[in-house]
């Protein structure tokens, strides 16, 4: 497929992966007969069938039984492409009073924030017990594992630490279809997107992805104005210059915005990174003392630079992120107009991985005020 011309496949999230294994194996626990090959599931969001291949099918000494599926999102630039799920399905205790108790296993996520419940999401449990439930016989329940064989290693390439996941992936989404964010094609879309939302709006929101569109609603944001642009900010921010858009505002998690404050204008990992460097670079021009700026390098993550600035002092965390959302603001500007020519008012708003806002340059304030929920 040409991707340069032909619309970007869209995929599944891994939820729904996980869901059509579980199916699988109820089945053969239920019917040491039924060896299915491909499950056919309800999405519930959006309510259509998915057809999905079940890779693999066994029973296990213990009585359960292990289905195995792959991951498929599409055409997109996602790190769990092929990656196998495992659900491992097996009856109920008599002390199990509720239909269908779900786990994770191995790679799937601890979240920090919630005593290392596993990062099994809504939509995962919604999902998987409305497409289970009505296989269940009276009487029985369920305990249903989900692992992730190589969660734990793909974990190290992701920023989940930041928001409180460790040792693994979140069976994450709201939804079951994956649209393609990072895949060439999804540009085009996403510029006809913005074309739509220009002729309504002077003012736009451009969010990454959905923390930020989530936020935007929270934050009293007029969702009309939301644009989802995934890493295609360069490209998306020339648009809006060349559409005459009045002015735009960045709102993103702060260890994704900052690449812009380096002057990286594409904000997927494979593309370029620097957020590190990025930020003890500001840190050193704020007059950090340099054991300090020393940390905020070597750390893991900017998050974790981050709370090595506000250890440090708070004060100063607060003016050095001031300093970077007006750099943002000031490349972003500098970069429309090199490519256009023309002037574009762009303003910023990061937040941390509580989804707290951390800093909002002044251009960003004023926008926001100006897209607010009338």
């Amino acid at each position: 497929m040409n991707s340069a011309t032909s619309s970007p496949r869209s995929g599944y999230t891994l939820p729904v992966f996980a869901c059509a294994g579980a199916i699988a194996a109820l089945r053969h626990l239920l019917d040491a007969g039924d060896r299915p090959q491909l499950i056919t599931l309800d999405l519930l969001n959006p309510p259509q069938p998915a057809d999905i291949p079940i890779a693999q099918l066994a029973p296990l000494p213990d009585g359960s039984v292990l289905a195995i599926t792959h991951s498929d999102p599409g055409n997109n630039l996602d790190l769990t492409r092929y990656t196998p799920l495992w659900s491992v399905v097996a009856w109920g205790n008599d002390a199990q009073t509720e239909p269908i108790q779900l786990e994770g296993g191995e790679g799937i996520g601890k979240q920090l924030e919630q005593n290392g419940a596993p990062a099994i999401y809504r939509y995962a449990k919604a999902l998987i017990t409305h497409n289970l439930t009505p296989l269940i016989p009276p009487g029985k329940t369920l305990r249903v594992t989900i692992i992730l064989p190589e969660g734990r290693a793909l974990a190290e390439r992701t920023s989940n630490a930041a928001f409180g996941v460790v040792e693994g992936l979140s069976l994450l989404g709201t939804a079951g279809i994956s649209e393609p964010l990072s895949a060439p094609g999804q540009l085009d879309q996403s510029r006809e997107i913005l074309r739509g939302k220009a002729t309504q709006h002077s003012r736009l929101v451009f969010c990454l992805g959905e923390n930020g569109l989530d936020l935007a609603v929270k934050l009293g944001i007029n969702p009309d104005c939301r644009v989802k642009t995934a890493n295609w900010l360069g490209p998306m921010l020339v648009e809006a210059g060349q559409l005459g858009v009045a002015g735009v505002l960045l709102l993103g998690y702060h260890g994704k915005l900052i690449k812009l404050a380096g002057g990286i204008f594409h904000t997927h990992h494979h593309v370029a990174d620097g957020r590190q460097e990025i930020l003890a670079a500001c840190c050193a021009a704020k007059d950090v003392p340099l054991p300090v700026i020393q940390k905020v390098f070597l750390a893991e993550t900017v998050e974790a630079g981050l709370g090595i600035l506000r250890e440090f002092d708070e004060a100063i965390a607060g003016q050095v992120y001031k300093y970077i959302v007006e750099r943002i603001d000031e490349r972003a500007a500098a970069y429309v107009h090199a490519h256009t020519g023309s002037s574009l008012t762009v303003g910023s708003m990061v937040f941390d991985r509580q989804r707290q806002i951390i800093a909002r340059s002044d251009r960003g304030q004023t926008l926001f005020n100006q897209v607010l929920v009338d």
